[in-house]
């Protein structure tokens, strides 16, 4: 199916729900620099690929945003979704869609930067089923919250790791343990699925 076809489903300032209980829903855009929501057809493949993984799955979505990855993840039936973000509007912005969702119970809306997040609880016995780590480009964030989730108990021998980048990744940005599964390039979007494990 192609953008075009996609996005022309979403009114201007809206990202929809691609499948699942909550399928053609959508949720609201802000406008922020770096706020970059993964497009349609990208988290169409990116759900593909994690098939049946998302069901009863504990999800992190790390530089949540307008929380299309999240909320997508939980529409096909994950289990729990904690939503990370320092920006404001869109901590509020993630409560209102949990709201109209009726989805609070499944919800954990944590306003924080994701690094200093991470820093927080890295060493908590808290493993994730699938993390999402989609930063602003530009930055060194991406970096910066791979090196925390090497050497964290937040990541499993069967975690699943969603990363987007503005290149393809090498086996020098990523810990030797992290396996790569699938990688597609999207016009200006590296997108990738890593399966990682904690040092």
């Amino acid at each position: 199916m192609s953008k075009s076809k996609n996005e022309s489903r979403a009114p201007s300032g809206r990202v929809r729900i691609i499948a699942g209980k909550w399928r053609g829903r959508t949720l609201k855009v802000l406008e922020h620099p770096g706020l970059r929501p993964t497009p349609d057809r990208v988290r169409e493949t990116l759900f593909n690929w994690l098939g049946m993984n998302v069901v009863g799955a504990r999800c992190l979505d790390l530089f949540a945003g307008t929380g299309a990855l999240g909320y997508e993840a939980l529409s096909r039936g994950a289990k729990e979704v904690v939503f990370v973000d320092k920006f404001p509007p869109a901590i509020k912005a993630l409560h209102e869609s949990a709201i109209n969702f009726n989805a609070l119970p499944y919800c954990k809306i944590v306003r924080e930067s994701a690094v200093s997040y991470l820093e927080q609880i890295k060493n908590k016995d808290e493993v994730f089923d699938i993390i999402f780590l989609d930063p602003p480009f530009a930055t060194p964030l991406l970096a910066q919250s791979i090196s925390l989730l090497a050497t964290s108990k937040l990541v499993g021998p069967h975690t699943l790791i969603y990363l987007e980048s503005p290149r393809s990744l090498t086996a020098e940005d990523l810990p030797a343990h992290w396996q790569v599964l699938k990688e597609k390039v999207a016009g200006e979007v590296a997108y990738h699925l890593v399966q990682g494990q904690s040092a």
